[in-house]
């Protein structure tokens, strides 16, 4: 890797007090999202699989995280690539067994790792075997496990509702003589939460895992499992934060999705979760009021423990009011609030260092992302390949495969170019270790450069700085658990302080490409990235941690 000549420097932090009082492990946790078609190929398919990620946990465990979330491993016909569900309670034989699943917990829990799974509530694949049924006719056992709606008098669906992928989210089926809701792909049907029955399956379906020994689940677009039964048309959208490029985007999804009632099923849920100790769940929430909805799916003890938005995960530019804006949604202050999560990159988003880092060194940037992210209150995710600083990835057209990039190209990045394979050596081999035959995805010339091997002996690499931060916030109860408490500053600079009983930190960020003035008082730097100029100023792309 080219050293640029800006800098990362570490000092070790005093330890957490022995006599803390001892907190649930999730509180503050940094956990590592691995995508599997896209982590190690085991068995020569150019697919990522189970044994694949069981024979590269030591990577993830050397980052000091506190557990993985596995995005979806189960029977699926691949559709949307593992999130259109034909079984619920099995593994895609893509991706292995139930037996490979059990060895990866097994290994998972020796190296000190919990393991957080998937789960899709809100619609499953067309192939799977309730959908079968119901769709066969309107009076059989299932007939309303999925949503049905008549057609209107002159045959057009039943309202103006759009899917996530671009298309009306209504399939006319010949079988029922009625048409099915499907908020994303015509073949992910959503299921009929309002349903006691679907309810009492899904529950079933948590129970099945927290069987098999997993620590948490991920609730994948929670609240698109519920709609507005009586069908009433989506009012049109009239403010965007950006031009739209869908038909999606021309609503406010206030009747296809949100419906009060998904806080009863919330509270089902977390009752069957919270019977296992230290269990951990946290809600992807979209939507027109994403806030408003993390903070009633987390409210109080008997519903989700966190939840997350997509505050930077489509964030074009990344500003300091940006941070200020969403860390003051989380006040601290409000009884029964709950805990919110963060993430900068992720599966669905192109890659943040893409997005933000503009002119700047993209190893430097993603050392002061990292850095930035890791001094959040709240729970952090680090996305795989985001420890590598890996860009988002250019697939060309003819090798696309992601149907939200394909319907929407070129207008938006897509999806296909942050699930590129991970790059583990840089041996000349142009496949990066991953596979022995050309992947699903293109391995990509700059992600091979910056493959794990590259970067393992430089210590001076993005991966060893995210291994320096990690260990550093592990070592905080400020950093990990603590108020948050933003100062007073000029537009542009970035300051706040975290605390926890008499520790105290203090952290400051200048994501500009401009030096800023810089007069709070600090004591001893623990971490930082850019050096800290003598003379009152901070310079451009450049923040540090240190003592209050």
């Amino acid at each position: 890797m080219t050293d640029t000549g800006m800098t990362s420097t570490v000092v070790e932090a005093e330890t957490v007090s022995q006599d803390s009082p001892e907190t649930v492990w999730w509180k503050g946790a940094v956990i590592y999202q691995i995508y599997p078609r896209s982590f190690q190929d085991s068995n020569g398919d150019g697919v990522g699989d189970l044994a694949g990620i069981i024979d590269r946990l030591d990577h993830v465990a050397s980052l000091g995280v506190d557990g993985v979330w596995l995005s979806p491993f189960f029977t699926s016909p691949m559709a949307d690539f593992g999130y259109d569900i034909a079984d619920f309670t099995d593994v895609d034989p893509i991706f292995g067994t139930l037996a490979d699943f059990d060895r990866l917990i097994a290994k998972a829990h020796g190296l000190g790792l919990k393991v957080i799974i998937d789960q899709i509530y809100s619609h499953s694949s067309d192939q799977h075997k309730w959908f079968e049924e119901s769709r066969q006719s309107r009076d059989n056992p299932k007939a309303d496990w999925y949503v049905w709606a008549d057609a209107n008098p002159d045959g057009t669906p039943p309202n103006n509702w759009q899917s996530v992928f671009g298309m009306g989210a209504w399939q006319w089926d010949a079988r029922r003589g009625q048409y099915y809701l499907h908020n994303f792909l015509v073949e992910q049907p959503d299921l009929n939460l309002h349903h006691p029955d679907v309810q009492n399956a899904i529950l079933d379906v948590t129970r099945f895992w927290l069987d098999r020994g997993v620590d948490g689940f991920r609730l994948d677009a929670l609240n698109f499992g519920m709609h507005d039964p009586e069908l009433r048309d989506n009012p049109v959208e009239t403010v965007f934060k950006r031009p739209p490029t869908r038909p999606f985007d021309f609503q406010r999804h206030t009747r296809s999705m949100s419906h009060p009632d998904i806080v009863g099923f919330i509270e089902r849920v977390a009752a069957v979760i919270n019977e296992r100790d230290g269990c951990f769940t946290v809600a992807e929430v979209g939507g027109p009021f994403p806030l408003e909805e993390m903070k009633a799916f987390t409210q109080g003890d008997e519903r989700l423990n966190s939840a997350y938005n997509f505050d930077f995960l489509y964030l074009e530019n990344l500003t300091a009011e940006n941070i200020r804006s969403t860390q003051a949604d989380w006040p601290n202050e409000t009884a029964g609030e709950g805990w919110p999560s963060w993430a900068f990159s992720n599966h669905d988003a192109p890659r943040a260092i893409s997005r933000w880092a503009g002119d700047c060194d993209l190893d430097h940037y993603a050392k002061l992302i990292a850095l930035l992210l890791m001094s959040l209150r709240g729970n952090v995710f680090v996305y795989q390949g985001e420890e590598l600083g890996l860009p988002q990835a250019d697939v060309p057209y003819d090798r696309l495969v992601d149907p939200e990039a394909i319907v929407n190209w070129p207008e938006t990045l897509g999806r296909d170019g942050a699930r590129t394979p991970m790059p583990w050596r840089n041996d000349g081999n142009d496949l990066a270790g991953f596979s022995t035959v050309e992947p699903w995805l293109p391995m990509t010339e700059p992600h091979v450069d910056l493959a794990v091997s590259a970067q393992e002996e430089n210590p001076n690499s993005v991966l060893n700085f995210y291994r320096e931060a990690i260990a550093l916030r592990r070592q905080c109860r400020a950093l990990r658990e603590g108020r948050i408490d933003i100062l007073k500053t000029s537009k542009d600079l970035l300051a706040f302080t975290r605390r926890e009983g008499a520790e105290a930190k203090i952290c400051i960020f200048n994501l500009t490409d401009k030096s800023l003035e810089l007069n709070i008082p600090f004591g001893e730097i623990f971490i930082q990235v850019g050096e800290h100029s003598k003379d009152g100023q901070l310079p451009a792309y450049s923040g540090f941690i240190a003592a209050l």
